[in-house]
Order: C-alpha cells, then sequence, then structure tokens
C-alpha cells in the first residue's frame, strides 16, 4: 500500500440548501465539478481539489457524528473567520496549542455544521488572535 494523502470527507444533509450556504456562502468553499450520481448532493472544492462531499439523505438519525470525532481544514485569517460565526450565531471553541510541542502555537477553531458534524479550522500561530480573545 502506498497512501498519498486524504481525499476528501463526506457529510450527510437533510438540507441541501442550509449546508450550502453553510460551507459556501459562510466559509468560502466552492461548488465544483461532480460526478453524475444518482442522489442529490455537491462537490465543494478549495482551490484545486474537491474536499467535502455533501450527499442529500430524506432523513438523518439522531446519532450523527459516528466514530469520526471531527474534520480539520487548513485555514487563514482567524479573526474574519471568528467574525462571520459570531455574526451568524455559530458556537465555536478556540483553542491553541501548546508552546511546546508538534505544532506549537497553532490556532484551533472548532464549530458545527448545520447537522452536527464537527469541523476544525487550524490557523498558524503568526495569526493574530480575534476581537476580545487573549492570545
Amino acid at each position: 500500500m502506498s497512501l498519498q494523502g486524504m481525499n476528501h470527507f463526506t457529510v450527510l444533509s437533510d438540507d441541501l440548501e442550509a449546508t450550502r450556504k453553510f460551507y459556501v456562502d459562510l466559509l468560502g468553499f466552492e461548488i465544483g465539478d461532480r460526478p453524475n450520481f444518482q442522489f442529490p448532493g455537491y462537490w465543494l472544492w478549495v482551490g484545486d481539489q474537491p474536499i467535502l462531499h455533501v450527499i442529500h439523505r430524506e432523513q438523518l438519525g439522531n446519532f450523527r457524528a459516528g466514530v469520526i470525532d471531527h474534520m480539520a481544514f487548513t485555514a487563514t485569517d482567524l479573526p474574519g473567520t471568528v467574525a462571520k460565526l459570531e455574526n451568524a450565531k455559530i458556537p465555536y471553541e478556540l483553542r491553541r496549542l501548546p508552546q511546546n510541542g508538534v505544532r506549537e502555537g497553532t490556532w484551533q477553531l472548532f464549530f458545527d455544521d448545520p447537522h452536527g458534524a464537527k469541523v476544525e479550522f487550524d490557523f498558524d500561530k503568526e495569526e493574530p488572535a480575534p476581537a476580545n480573545h487573549a492570545a
């Protein structure tokens, strides 16, 4: 086996429009080409990479996370991202990795998508702290 990297994540949605608004309008993913599947959904791209596949399901179960805890993405503009989440009234948790160790000082921003999938955005340690947050 010669694993070369992560290909994509798939999230399920019983409201494609709410999911599109969250990932595209709020977070900046782009809708891109998608294979001609026999079910509705979106391929959401970052740059030239299809990174998130959204698939419609009529009904989602109550237990949504399964065994995957969260999906993490590299991001920029921590203050702007926090402001967008606050303006959209989306609760979040902001952490900073300890200054000693792997990825020291990296900012980690956690929040949930409209259907309960946990999303993590990682920001470079040199990013400024958002307003009203102690670095």
